[in-house]
Order: structure tokens, then sequence, then C-alpha cells
């Protein structure tokens, strides 16, 4: 994979999407950044990060054979290659927030935010921001991030762990075929953060309510149990898990 380095940057996300706009990717390419001055997060935020101390990157996938209607799957490979790379460095209780935030023992060390790239109807490749909070110790009003100094108290080598995050994407998207789907969708499932226990809930209006998570959907819609033996499907923007 070619990897491009730079110093400071708004978005590795918009760098990246701006240079594959100029000349389309043939093969996968990553831009990791020391400090990125406007990096963005799921549903507008702003992704927070020490300059240095954290990993800041993007990555383009190239992507065949997929359809639209079966895109959440990329969602599903990233967040299992995030999981797995955290796993391998033995980072504790790791579990997956609906979406794509990935937790461990409860507290948030990467945030994840997927824009695919889409020609006359047809995915030709996703691209990846991922903010994974490595070195950093003390987040500012934010009381539910950490990150793996953190909870392993000692220091991570940043590329090392991006090359390490580069392999486990690379063989996840290489699972990703139709004939996987419900392996992969099982998998994810597994590790849902409060699967199956009593959660909190806000929806849309700010209201709050208790359900069960029980899984998503192929389009990668929140299922949960609630009162009544009901189970309903929401999205993004219709739900917040609260911790």
């Amino acid at each position: 994979m070619d990897i491009i380095k730079v110093d400071a940057i708004d978005s590795t996300n918009t760098f990246l999407r701006d240079l594959n706009r100029e000349k389309p990717f043939i093969n996968s390419v990553c831009v990791i950044a020391r400090e990125q001055l406007a990096g963005k997060g799921q549903m507008g935020t702003v992704w927070q990060s020490n300059p240095g101390e954290n990993l800041t990157c993007s990555v383009f996938m190239k992507i065949c054979g997929l359809g639209l209607m079966d895109q959440f799957y990329i969602s599903i490979v990233v967040s299992l290659a995030v999981y797995d790379a955290l796993n391998d460095i033995m980072m504790p209780k790791l579990s997956i927030k609906w979406p794509n935030d990935i937790l461990s023992d409860r507290k948030k060390i990467c945030g994840v935010l997927i824009e695919n790239v889409v020609k006359n109807g047809s995915l030709l490749g996703a691209i990846i921001g991922i903010g994974m909070n490595i070195n950093q110790t003390k987040f500012k009003e934010l009381p539910q991030a950490g990150s793996v100094k953190q909870i392993l108290g000692q220091s991570f080598e940043i590329e090392e762990v991006l090359a390490l995050l580069i392999a486990k994407l690379e063989k996840r998207f290489s699972e990703l075929k139709t004939s996987n789907f419900q392996y992969l969708k099982r998998e994810y499932e597994s590790h849902l953060f409060r699967k199956n226990k009593p959660s909190t809930f806000l929806d849309a209006k700010g209201d709050s309510f208790i359900g069960f998570i029980q899984s998503v959907t192929e389009e990668g819609r929140l299922q949960v149990l609630l009162e009544d033996e009901i189970i309903m499907d929401f999205d993004l923007k219709e739900i917040k898990l609260l911790y």
C-alpha cells in the first residue's frame, strides 16, 4: 500500500478524496497526518486529537463487485479490522459501539468515518478515516474518551500501529464477498457494545427509552427489542445509545 505522510492537514479524508478526484487511484493508498486541523467524525462532529500523539489517517480501499445495497458491509469489515488490530496489542474488553466506534473497557479508543466512492451507481472504493487514540492521556470535556496508553500504561509507536492496522484492513477487505456476508455480520454482532443488555437510548426528539440491542439489518440499521416484545429498526439519525 502506498503511504503518504504529512505534517499538518485539515482533514485526511478530504485530502484523499481530492487526490482521487484529480487522478483516480488504482491501488490502495493511505495518508497519515501528524496533526489534523479539522478532523471529522460521525454526524458532522469534530475529532479532537493532540498533534503527534495519536493515529490520524485515511485509507482508500478499492472495491469490486459490491452493490450499493450492501455498503454497510464496508463498515462491518472496517470495524472488525480495527477490533483485530487493538486485540493484537492486548487491549482489554473490546467492543464495537454501533455503527463503528471501537471501545476498550467502555472508553472510546477509535472513531471511523467512511465515505464511499460511487460512480454511475457502482461502488469503486471507500475512503476510511480513522482516528485512534494512542498516546494521548488527557481529553478535555470528553469523559468517554480513552487511549491505548491510558489503558495499557505504555506508549506505542504510531507508525507500528498503522502497519498493523493496514494489515488487518487488507485481510478483512479480502473477505468482503457475498459468500462471507453472514459470517462477517455474525462476527460483527457478537462484538456489539451492550448487545442483549438493558440500555438507555435517546430518540430524535431527545426522549429516553430502554431497549435491548438485538442485531443489525443488512442495511446497517440497529434492531432494538422494546417493551411488549416489539423489535424496531433505527438508523443513525434516529437513535443515540447512551453509555
